[in-house]
């Protein structure tokens, strides 16, 4: 079984990418906000001001890691959290980055109180996804949601990832 996941900022154009992918490589598309929803136990708070669930990584790295491993296809694993999954379990990680002013707008468009905005447009600034997808020691494809994706050519870079 093979394991891709799309990480980013929240706004980045994960979902569109990685429903894309895993229609074109066959694969399933796992959306990790429908198994927190399962498994409500990976939650460990709920953040009024920035309306937003907080989430115990640990836990849902555990649950992921188990559900992914119970399934018969191979998956494409969309979130903002998908890079803390092991190594291990992953055989590429696609990282979408945005321009900071587009961002803004999505996220704007998307209806999001100043402080959330304020907090994932500065995750966008210091990297985090790309940071902690390094630290976990992934091997990591970069696109630039700004504009439209190459998605030619990101597609055959998952292939070639996935195929060694």
């Amino acid at each position: 079984m093979k394991v891709v996941i799309v990480t980013g900022s929240v706004c980045s154009g994960k979902t569109t990418i990685s429903k894309r992918l895993a229609n074109d490589l066959n694969f399933e598309y796992v959306d990790v906000n429908k198994v927190i929803e399962k498994h409500p136990e990976v939650v460990s708070n709920f953040n009024k001001e920035l309306d937003t669930k907080e989430i115990d990584v640990k836990k849902l790295v555990k649950v992921l890691t188990e559900y992914i491993k119970g399934l018969k296809k191979s998956v494409v694993v969309d979130s903002h959290l998908s890079h803390f999954l092991p190594k291990s379990l992953v055989n590429v990680c696609v990282i979408l980055k945005c321009d900071l002013k587009i961002l803004k707008r999505r996220l704007e468009e998307r209806g999001y109180n100043q402080k959330k905005i304020d907090e994932n447009v500065e995750a966008e600034i210091m990297e985090s996804c790309f940071v902690e997808a390094l630290e976990n020691g992934h091997k990591i494809i970069l696109a630039d949601s700004s504009k439209d994706v190459d998605y030619n050519l990101l597609l055959a870079q998952v292939e070639e990832q996935v195929e060694k």
